[in-house]
């Protein structure tokens, strides 16, 4: 073994951009926290992976102007009479 963590069976959400969408609520890594892990949460404006998936995470611009890989993509829930709607939760 290299010293390096298996590949993962199943890529998360955040190394594949079919998943990444403009205007979706996202969680990165800049550069400079890569070594910290610390996430920075924002708004996709602007999609910079031009290649199907990406190992470390699909590299994105927020709508603050900060770029990093995205670590988490938050759901959208459909709203319902102004309200988002999370089937089964009350």
């Amino acid at each position: 073994m290299d010293g390096q963590s298996p590949p993962s069976h199943k890529a998360t959400e955040g190394q594949r951009r079919e998943n990444v969408k403009i205007g979706s609520e996202v969680e990165i890594v800049l550069k400079k926290d890569q070594k910290t892990g610390k996430l920075t949460r924002g708004i996709v404006a602007e999609i910079l992976t031009s290649s199907a998936s990406h190992h470390r995470g699909i590299k994105v611009r927020l709508k603050d102007g900060q770029v990093g890989r995205i670590q988490k993509i938050y759901p959208v829930f459909p709203k319902i009479n102004g309200q988002e709607y999370q089937e089964g939760l009350t």
